[in-house]
């Protein structure tokens, strides 16, 4: 890792390191070094680990539809954040480990299985995630200047039922770069 991240560097690659799905053997450190910008799975952490990631520019970005898919333990969300640390949410969309795109479920999912608040998924899938991609100056947030991709829900009594009716599809409309798609 050290190597291809080293070599990475010569190329102006920035590193986005997938560590610690079924182990903890130094990754989260290593990719801390080399200040990679997302650490993303994270099912296995240990103190060390959240350690390495406090005071970097590393945001750890959990993968729940791959616990999901594969019956794996749930990256530990309220841990991470508990322990002053952003989290960003992810799908992994993968044909071997999540053949799913869908943020939606991913968000219930954070809730229900790792503990966050609806709040602070949605934070997590929102700018969180911006940032994990290197898109947080552009994308988000809904804010002046920046890209407006956004979703319009249909009725809801509150954002606290985006995990409660997690099999259901509340999207009403989608706008990509400010206009409705269908």
């Amino acid at each position: 890792m050290e190597r291809i991240l080293t070599e990475g560097k010569k190329h102006k690659l920035i590193p986005k390191v997938h560590v610690n799905q079924f182990n903890s053997i130094g990754g989260i450190e290593m990719a801390v070094k080399h200040n990679a910008l997302s650490v993303d799975h994270l099912e296995v952490l240990t103190d060390e680990d959240l350690e390495a990631m406090k005071n970097s520019n590393t945001m750890p970005v959990a993968l729940p539809s791959c616990s999901y898919f594969l019956s794996i333990p749930y990256t530990p969300g309220r841990k991470i954040i508990d322990s002053g640390l952003p989290l960003a949410l992810a799908t992994d969309y993968n044909p071997g480990s999540t053949p799913s795109g869908n943020m939606n479920f991913v968000v219930a999912t954070a809730c229900i299985k790792m503990r966050l608040t609806p709040e602070e998924a949605i934070n997590a899938a929102t700018i969180n995630g911006a940032y994990a991609m290197g898109l947080s100056k552009t994308h988000g947030s809904i804010t002046k200047g920046k890209t407006a991709n956004l979703i319009i829900t249909k009725p809801i009594p509150s954002y606290g039922y985006l995990p409660y009716a997690f099999g259901s599809n509340l999207i009403d409309t989608v706008i990509i770069k400010g206009m409705e798609v269908e």
